[in-house]
């Protein structure tokens, strides 16, 4: 008799399908906007998409501005695309997926200017709908939280230097030595229950607006 062994291989597999199980749950109730003609492989689109439980609507014809209200954004490709999209590149507020056209030509620059999250090409396939909606849903949180990791390192730098600007001040006004103003200002801080950036800024304003020169 040949015993399975239900160890490792099988976890491995439990553990995708509910991986797998997790994300199609995050498509539900996703507000989807298509962009498109309507014909059956639009239909099919719409279909599908519906399908997955997603709040999917088409719309023609093509707006001067394409809908930025949606989770995600279905759109036949058109050369002016990146034109039409209501955000500028590198701060989408939608998920982009721009639909191929069937053997004719593209032009490469037009695409990318449209900084598509994912791309469905004609004739559809179930596979390639999920697999699109995936991706660009996977893609665009994936960008998302990058920006909010550079603003938060951008406000990280400008804290930065408006301690290293309050400090300048102290050393100078009041003839401090470097460590004995920052520690004026964590103590400022720690008396306010404020942060050293908000009373570094609160020196700054007040330096700037009384408009001491340093050099006196």
């Amino acid at each position: 008799m040949t015993m399975i062994d239900p160890s490792k291989p099988k976890v491995k597999i439990e553990s995708a399908a509910g991986d797998h199980k997790s994300i199609i749950q995050e498509l539900n109730g996703l507000t989807v906007v298509v962009v498109a003609p309507l014909d059956d492989q639009i239909a099919f689109l719409v279909r599908d998409l519906q399908r997955l439980r997603t709040r999917a609507r088409q719309t023609w014809p093509m707006p001067e501005t394409i809908p930025g209200d949606a989770d995600i954004v279905y759109c036949e490709y058109a050369p002016d695309l990146a034109r039409r999209l209501p955000w500028i590149p590198g701060d989408a507020r939608s998920a982009l997926v721009v639909i191929l056209p069937n053997g004719d030509p593209i032009q490469v620059e037009a695409l990318a200017h449209a900084t598509p999250d994912a791309v469905l090409s004609r004739p559809f396939s179930s596979n390639a709908v999920i697999a699109s909606l995936v991706l660009a849903r996977s893609q665009f949180r994936y960008e998302q939280r990058l920006r909010a990791k550079i603003e938060r390192l951008d406000e990280n730098l400008r804290s930065m230097r408006t301690v290293e600007r309050a400090k300048v001040i102290l050393m100078t006004t009041r003839r401090m030595a470097e460590t004995e103003a920052y520690g004026f200002i964590r103590r400022q801080a720690m008396d306010r229950r404020v942060s050293t950036s908000a009373v570094a800024a609160a020196i700054v304003d007040s330096f700037e607006l009384l408009g001491y020169d340093q050099q006196h």
